[in-house]
């Protein structure tokens, strides 16, 4: 059995090297794919990134199964495209992916279906939201509606922090984030206490099969320091989120979601990742949907996966997800983002990298940012690499994960140091 990959970066590298585990596979492709796949003999780069040109090549090839990485190709249709050919996809359509594309149609939504959430407004100009600002007052939250790589959150510490965002957002556009309506939309919304959790499940379009829970790290600098990036690091599974706090956020954020999504005529199917917020008395509230698997939380949560991810991915595509229990190593599994120079607004392109441990059972390096070339492997990414490990605890699979990146090197790299440390604090 063919199967292909789309995206180039750590979930995708990650994916692939899984689904080649599976006795039925033959062959990955991963579309465009990445230094890190183009190294491994049992992955197959292939340079195309257009939707409709994707599609020809999985029919040409006979590819059994697509697996859709990144949110830009779900935003553009991809699983529209091939479903319209009879072409087996994970993924949501594009009306479903709009949960992750426009933060105010996942806000609109929520409050139309009673999903907790912070309280909110969404602005096009930006008058109206520095004013909203100034009569909330901060610490407040500023979101560029559409897709923006991860960046498009600031949690303003205060008023001057909150109207610099609107600005940066709004008056410029500096993040080039178009709204599906087109121009510039932010939503504003009241900031959260809590401790963060990634919840991801898998969708057929009726039933829902929870993964594992993880953590991420979403600041550049240790102790939660410096500006929001795409997440520095991540492990699983995330100790707050507790039996109750599992069960609160299937009953009021993931089942209602998907009711909801099939109530209004565009039914989700795909991975589904609930940024929650949880309160310190275990209750949730949702920050945000993602439509596809977290990056950098897919590479720990696919080192704890035992069952065979190809038969799950064709149960969730032929909507038998009820019929799966998935099995999973009692370890913990911990990454580490290893970043470029300048990452995350001005990340350099173009350093050699050295040093890279051989895979092994219990720690392999995932690329992101990465190319394979004459000269070597070179950066060409923000977030380059993602050394991932697993351990008996929490601190013994950060040590692993530590000693695995001590001989990684690059001009510029840049990596927290503390990853997992709430997890070991616990």
């Amino acid at each position: 059995m063919k199967v292909l990959v789309i995206g180039n970066g750590g979930r995708e590298h990650a994916l692939a090297w899984k689904l080649a585990q599976s006795p039925r596979v033959v062959q990955v492709f991963v579309a465009p794919g990445n230094g890190g796949t183009a190294l491994d003999q049992r992955l197959r780069n292939v340079a195309i990134t257009d939707v409709n040109e994707l599609a020809d090549f999985a029919q040409a090839e006979k590819v059994a199964l697509t697996v859709v990485g990144p949110e830009a190709p779900l935003a553009a249709g991809v699983v529209d495209v091939f479903r319209q050919r009879g072409l087996r996809i994970f993924g949501p359509t594009k009306a479903a992916a709009q949960l992750e594309s426009s933060k105010a149609f996942a806000k609109d939504f929520m409050k139309r279906h009673s999903i907790p959430t912070a309280a909110y407004e969404s602005f096009t100009d930006a008058t109206a939201a520095h004013a909203y600002v100034d009569q909330m007052g901060a610490p407040i939250v500023v979101k560029a509606d559409g897709l923006a790589a991860g960046k498009g959150v600031v949690v303003a510490m205060t008023p001057e922090e909150a109207h610099q965002a609107i600005d940066f957002m709004l008056e410029g556009n500096e993040l080039g984030v178009q709204h599906n309506a087109g121009g510039a939309r932010v939503v504003i919304e009241e900031f959260l206490q809590g401790e963060e959790a990634s919840f991801i499940v898998l969708c057929d379009g009726h039933h829902v099969l929870p993964l594992a829970t993880s953590q991420d790290h979403k600041r550049l600098l240790d102790a939660d320091q410096g500006p929001n990036t795409g997440g520095m690091g991540a492990y699983s599974p995330a100790p707050v989120v507790t039996p109750n706090v599992h069960a609160r956020a299937m009953h009021e954020v993931i089942l209602p979601t998907i009711a909801g999504m099939a109530r209004e005529g565009r039914p989700f199917t795909g991975f589904l990742y609930a940024g929650l917020m949880v309160s310190p008395e275990g209750h949730v509230k949702t920050l945000e949907f993602n439509t596809r698997m977290g990056d950098p939380e897919t590479q720990p949560i696919l080192m704890r996966l035992k069952s065979d991810l190809l038969e799950v991915l064709l149960h969730a595509t032929d909507g038998t997800l009820d019929t799966v229990e998935l099995q999973w190593d009692r370890r913990i599994a911990l990454g580490v983002v290893m970043a470029a120079a300048g990452y995350p607004m001005n990340p350099r392109k173009g350093d050699a990298i050295h040093g890279l441990p051989a895979p092994a059972e219990d720690a392999m390096v995932f690329h992101a940012g990465t190319t394979l070339t004459d000269q070597g492997l070179l950066t060409s990414g923000g977030r380059v690499l993602c050394v991932t490990a697993l351990g008996d605890s929490a601190k013994k699979a950060q040590q692993r994960a530590y000693d695995a990146l001590a001989g990684v090197q690059f001009d510029g790299a840049q990596f927290r140091t503390d990853i997992g440390y709430r997890a070991i604090k616990r």
